[in-house]
Parts: structure tokens; sequence; C-alpha cells
């Protein structure tokens, strides 16, 4: 087998196409997987339009975090052997069949956790779980707000604050999102294209910790009604618009902005990745969080899968499924 196929973006805006390329030579740290599942992610998307901060050059293949079965192993690596199932965040290529990434970035599946799950489980769990324990400090009895309830990273904060103790209040489009947000363990639900969005979220608040991954009017609305010491969390922008932030109303409420990325922490923390990574894999063996995939496709399909993401029509996560072999 010399040759996979893959979904690759040839140039910046250009529909990703379905192509077959070879499959290079591993690495002495290098594993070979063959791909079970992919998680589709907004930044996904960001990179299609050469938009997000870790796009690499054209042409690449998509697809941020995967799960799969290992074939094959570098000489120098001792981590996992062949046959192994393992989940992984290699920043790009796992939307493909077969894919070669750095062992450093892949980790065992535990036994009660299938393919499909593993695959979506990684970035929008580590995103939520350690912007609000490491960077925001969520303490139990808080108010959350998390603008974007029902997408990928947002259903997550929903579960990750409840798990801290936190109030919940889930900002979603329409009713049907919201009872998702609600399924997850949201205390309040507010609709973010309530004209009285503002009145309706101060009537809620005050809020301690904002988790913004909307931007625009949603996120300048919550930062008007956040508490006196209260943090304002900058996850993304699916808004398509930064919110207008106010050093003057920083300065006199005491608030802070803080900036989260999690894929820098991969880099210059990964012991923080790692701790938190243990503590949420607790969790899913407990039960106490519960990972919503709300479209599973078939390789074929993933364009299907990225306009669901673009249009906003899905909700939690989209996976793109492989047979198994």
């Amino acid at each position: 087998m010399n040759k996979t196929s893959v979904w690759l973006c040839t140039g910046v805006g250009a529909e990703p196409q379905l192509a077959e390329v070879e499959i290079p030579s591993l690495k002495p740290q290098e594993v070979l997987l063959r791909v079970s599942a992919t998680g589709l992610n907004f930044a996904d998307l960001l990179m299609i339009e050469g938009k997000y901060q870790a796009t690499p050059p054209a042409p690449f293949a998509l697809g941020m975090e995967v799960a799969g079965t290992v074939m094959a192993v570098g000489e120098e690596v001792t981590t996992f052997s062949a046959g192994d199932r393992v989940m992984g965040v290699p920043g790009h290529g796992g939307l493909a069949k077969h894919a070669v990434m750095p062992a450093s970035t892949l980790r065992p599946i535990a036994p009660e956790m299938d393919e499909v799950t593993a695959a979506g489980f990684q970035i929008a769990y580590g995103t939520s779980h350690l912007a609000l324990t490491h960077r925001a400090r969520l303490k139990p009895g808080e108010t959350l707000a998390v603008l974007g309830a029902s997408g990928g990273v947002g259903l997550t904060a929903v579960e990750v604050g409840r798990q801290i103790g936190a109030r919940v209040i889930a900002v979603a489009r329409g009713p049907d999102k919201l009872a998702v947000a609600k399924a997850a363990g949201a205390d309040q639900l507010v609709d973010s294209e309530d004209k009285s969005l503002l009145e309706r979220l101060r009537s809620l608040g005050p809020i301690d910790v904002v988790y913004d991954a909307v931007g625009g009017d949603i996120g300048e609305a919550a930062l008007r009604v956040m508490a006196p010491d209260g943090r304002f969390i900058v996850i993304g922008f699916a808004s398509g618009r930064l919110p207008e932030i106010k050093p003057n109303h920083l300065l006199v409420k005491n608030q802070t902005v803080i900036g989260f990325y999690w894929g820098g922490y991969q880099s210059f923390n990964p012991n923080a990745v790692d701790a938190s990574f243990a503590e949420l894999s607790k969790w899913h063996a407990e039960g106490r969080i519960r990972p919503h995939v709300s479209h599973v496709l078939p390789f074929e399909d993933a364009l299907t899968g990225l306009e669901l993401l673009r249009s906003r029509k899905s909700t939690g996560k989209v996976v793109i499924a492989q047979p198994k072999q």
C-alpha cells in the first residue's frame, strides 16, 4: 500500500478535493494510522479560508483530530504497537483513510470509548476544560455564561461548568439548540436572537465568567453584564466579528479579558494538557460527561459535514467515520 485517499486543500478559498496521495515513509518517531474517524472543527473552515493561525502551506489535508488503529511505527517509537487503538490531534492531515503523524500527538483510546466519540473528544473538551479551570479559574457557585452553547466547544463548556459546580447560562440560537444545551446541564437558557438579549442576560446576572466562542454583538452584550472581578475568556469568533472591548470598563470593574488557544498549550505547556486530559478521561469513564455527536457521515460526504458547520446546522460534533476493516 503506497497511496491513500485524503481531502486536500489546494489553495486559499478553494473547495477541498478528494485526492489520492503517496503515503510518506515513516520517520523514526512517527506512526502510520488507519483512520477510523475524524472530528471536524470550525478551525477546518478557517484553514480553507487561510484565516487560521496554524494554517499549513497548501496543499495539505484537512482533519485536526482523529481516531484509528496503529498499522506501523517508526524505529524509535516505544509507546505504541501495531493494532493499538489511538486518538490524536495532528493539527491537519487526519481527514484521510491513512495518516502519518508523530507518536507524541497520540493517546490510547480507553476501552469504554468508541472511535467516533474519541475523534470528537479531544479538542472540544480539552478547550473547555483547560480554559475554564486553568485560565478562567472558574469556582463552584459562580455564574458561567456560555456563548454558542450548542456548538462543538460550547456544549462541552456547559458540561465542564456543571462539573465544576457553577451555575450555567447557555446562550444559543433557537429552541432546538437550547434544548441540546439544557440536556447537557444548563441551568438557564437564553436565545441569542432575542431582541432583548441584553436585558435577558442582565436579569440572570451578574456573570462571573463569560466563555465566548461567538464574538460580535453577543459577546459585547455578555461583557456589559459581567460582574466586578469577572473574567471574559476569548475562545473564538464564530459570528465573524470581533467583540468591541472597552478598557475603561475593565478598569472600573476590575475585570479581566483572557485569550485562550488550546493548540498553543500542546507546545508550551504539554503538562497542563496531560493533566486536563486525565481528569476529562476520568469524568468520561464515570459517566459524568456525555459527548454529543449530532452527525456521523461517511468519508465521501466530508464536504457535507463541513457545510453543516458552516451553516450552523449541527450541534456538538460532526464526525466523519470509515467502515471497520
